[in-house]
C-alpha cells in the first residue's frame, strides 16, 4: 500500500538538533564547555527548594505559575500578569511561532542567530528568512530591509548566541520602530543577566505594543536540567500565548527551584562577577596565542581560527585532553569554536591545552 501519511510542510526541512556533547570516550575527568552552562551550578537556595518537592511528586503543579511570576515581577520590576512561563525559553519561542506565524508568512532571524528560531518557524509552516550580520554583529538596517508584508516575527538574541556580541538599546528601539505594523519583535535575553544593568528589553516592552522579551533559567541561574523559561510582553500577546500553552507545562520542582533562584539575587551577582572576570582572562590569553574573539557580553567566547581545518583540528585535540567545546559550522561560523567560560581551573585548563595545540 502506498504510504500517504506525511508531516506538515516544513517539518522535514528541520535538521535534528545536536546538543553540546558531554562525554569523551576514554576520559573520566571531562570538562564540558560546549553548552554555556554555569560552572558554579544553581543557587543553594534553588537546590533546597527542589529537594523539598521530592515528597510531592504525586501532586499536579500550578497551572498559572503565580509564585514564580510574582518572584520575576519583584526582581525585574515587571507586571506579573504579563509574564508567561515555559519549558525553557525555547517553548516561548515555539508558542510565538505557533500563534503568530504559519503558511504564507515569514520569520526573520540573523545569520548567526540561535537555531531554534528557524526550527520553530519551520515547525509552524512559516518561511524562515536569514539576514546577514556585519562582522558577527546584528545589522539593524539589513533586518529592516528584509521585512515584507509577510513578516510576522523578528527574532533578535541580544547578546547573541553563538557570537556573544550585542547591539545597543538605541539600535534595538530603532528596530522596534521600523518593523512592519503586523510584526512582533522578539528580544531573546537568554544571556541578559550577564550584562550589568541590562533589563533584557523590559523597558522597551513597556513602551510599545510590538515587543516581546524571552528569558531563561538555564544559563546564569544554572537550571538547564529543569527546563524553565519565561517571557514578558504586552497583555494582548501574553493572552494569546497562554491560550496555546499547556496548563501543566512546568513541574512543581522546576517552579520551586526557579522561584528560589530568581530571589537569590546575591548568588546571581556573584556568578555575573566571576563570569566577567574569567571571560576577560580567557579572551586575553587566547588572543596572545593568536586566537582572537569579539568582545563577548555572554558566558562564552567565540574563538576564531585561521581556517576551518585548524578549528576542527583544535576541537579534536581538545577532546584528546578531555575538553569539550562547540563547533559552530552549523551557525555559518566554520572557522570558530564556541567556548563556555568556566571557573578559574576550567579557563586555565582550556588555555593550556590550546597553547599545546598551537605549539605542536
Amino acid at each position: 500500500m502506498t504510504q500517504m501519511i506525511t508531516p506538515q510542510p516544513g517539518i522535514m526541512d528541520i535538521a535534528l538538533y545536536q546538543g553540546g556533547a558531554s562525554h569523551v570516550e576514554g576520559h573520566n575527568n571531562v570538562l564540558k564547555l560546549s553548552s554555556n552552562e554555569n560552572p558554579f551550578g544553581p543557587s543553594p537556595a534553588a537546590i533546597k527548594a527542589y529537594e523539598a518537592e521530592a515528597r510531592m511528586l504525586h501532586r499536579y503543579p500550578s497551572s498559572d505559575h503565580t509564585e514564580l511570576r510574582e518572584a520575576i515581577g519583584d526582581v525585574w520590576s515587571v507586571d506579573p500578569a504579563r509574564v508567561i512561563c515555559g519549558a525553557g525559553s525555547d517553548e516561548i519561542i515555539a508558542f510565538l511561532c505557533q500563534a503568530y506565524a504559519g503558511p504564507g508568512t515569514e520569520v526573520i532571524h540573523t545569520e548567526h542567530g540561535f537555531a531554534m528560531y528557524r526550527i520553530s518557524a519551520l515547525a509552524a509552516g512559516a518561511t524562515p528568512v536569514e539576514v546577514p550580520e556585519r562582522e558577527r554583529v546584528t545589522d539593524v538596517d539589513a533586518i529592516l530591509a528584509a521585512c515584507t508584508d509577510k513578516t510576522r516575527l523578528v527574532f533578535l538574541a541580544n547578546p547573541n548566541n553563538p557570537t556573544g556580541t550585542m547591539i545597543g538599546q538605541a539600535d534595538v528601539a530603532r528596530l522596534a520602530e521600523g518593523i512592519p505594523a503586523q510584526a512582533l519583535l522578539v528580544l531573546d535575553g537568554a544571556y541578559a543577566e550577564y550584562v550589568e544593568g541590562y533589563d533584557g528589553g523590559a523597558a522597551l516592552v513597556e513602551a510599545r505594543q510590538n515587543v516581546v522579551m524571552t528569558r531563561t533559567f538555564s544559563k546564569i541561574y544554572g537550571l538547564g536540567g529543569l527546563r524553565v523559561g519565561w517571557g514578558y510582553g504586552p497583555s494582548h500577546v501574553i493572552d494569546v500565548l497562554n491560550r496555546v500553552r499547556g496548563p501543566f507545562n512546568l513541574g512543581n520542582a522546576g517552579i520551586a527551584a526557579a522561584t528560589a533562584a530568581m530571589r537569590d539575587v546575591a548568588y546571581v551577582n556573584h556568578c555575573r562577577t566571576e563570569n566577567a572576570k574569567w571571560r576577560t582572562w580567557l579572551a586575553d590569553n587566547l588572543a596572545e596565542l593568536g586566537v582572537p574573539s569579539d568582545v563577548s557580553l555572554a558566558n562564552f567566547i567565540l574563538a576564531r581560527f585561521a581556517s576551518q581545518e585548524e578549528a576542527v583540528a583544535c576541537d579534536a585535540y581538545l577532546k584528546t585532553q578531555g575538553l569539550i567545546v562547540r563547533l559552530v559550522a552549523g551557525y555559518n561560523l566554520p572557522t570558530c569554536l564556541r567556548i563556555t567560560v568556566g571557573d578559574e581551573s576550567g579557563c586555565k585548563r582550556i588555555v593550556h591545552a590550546i597553547r599545546q595545540f598551537k605549539e605542536s
